[in-house]
């Protein structure tokens, strides 16, 4: 059995109030959780894909593996910013105020970081960045920085594209009733977000920052110049510039994604048309 699409939007806006009701040390804790999930995610499937040089062979490998973050969160717990976009229904609905949706995506957001900063750190200093002798430091270090400079414009549409996935994701695992449909549901949209390659601000926390890690590790360095060409001023672009860069356009696109694209039209649809 499975919950209607009706059912599934009424669960979420429900759920929406209780987590616009959360105790501030509840709603930290519970996003650094997430955020900690998201990078354990991004740092595994890294890890499985670092020498592979097919590039759709590649992405479909970390397809597989980093849906794990997702169902870690939603299977034991976590406040995810991107899929909490999707509160902006019970604000439309006026079960929640706009005030306690901006308070919940703020603090969500930055707990996001914490927690993804945790695994950052742990990362790098666990060593996991020498295997391939420092090919998966060098690899980290490419995505940084092909992350640091993309354009605001593909940003922000890459970003569109990533959360009308995730929040799909979601309320698709909104729709089972066992572990087993859950984990099916959530896990193909995932899938196909990665392999598109679109960019989700909360695994941005984990692959920017510990690209800018490894790229304070000369052997890191040397490595990357040698599989990729990167050169020593184009690392320059690893720093905080380079990572608000990123950070600004693809979190707006990642609202956009899981607000306008999917939020607005979704209510619309199941709630909105029912009342007229």
């Amino acid at each position: 059995m499975l919950n209607t699409p009706k059912e599934i939007i009424e669960g979420n806006m429900n759920g929406a109030v209780t987590k616009a009701n959360l105790k501030l040390s509840k709603m930290i804790a519970l996003g650094i959780m997430a955020g900690m999930f998201i990078a354990l995610g991004g740092a595994t499937s890294s890890t499985a894909v670092h020498a592979i040089d097919n590039v759709g062979l590649a992405r479909t490998l970390a397809g597989v593996i980093f849906p794990v973050g997702l169902l870690m969160i939603v299977l034991v717990g976590g406040e995810l910013f991107t899929g909490n976009c999707l509160m902006v229904m019970s604000a439309i609905d006026k079960r929640i105020k706009v005030s306690q949706l901006i308070r919940n995506l703020v603090v969500v957001f930055l707990s996001n970081l914490a927690g993804s900063l945790i695994i950052d750190f742990l990362i790098f200093y666990s060593g996991n960045l020498d295997y391939s002798g420092g090919g998966l430091g060098a690899y980290t270090i490419k995505i940084a920085l092909s992350k640091a400079t993309i354009s605001p414009a593909k940003a922000i549409a890459s970003g569109i594209l990533c959360n009308i996935l995730v929040c799909i994701a979601i309320l698709m695992g909104a729709a089972a009733k066992d572990i087993a449909g859950k984990v099916l549901a959530i896990w193909f949209p995932i899938f196909a977000f990665v392999i598109g390659g679109f960019e989700h601000i909360v695994a941005n926390m984990f692959y920017i920052p510990t690209g800018m890690l490894a790229a304070t590790n000369p052997a890191y360095v040397a490595k990357a110049e040698e599989l990729y060409g990167i050169t020593r001023e184009q690392l320059n672009q690893l720093n905080l510039s380079g990572l608000l860069h990123n950070f600004i356009p693809v979190t707006i696109g990642n609202i956009l994604g899981g607000m306008v694209f999917i939020g607005c039209i979704l209510y619309f649809i199941n709630v909105q048309c029912d009342k007229n």
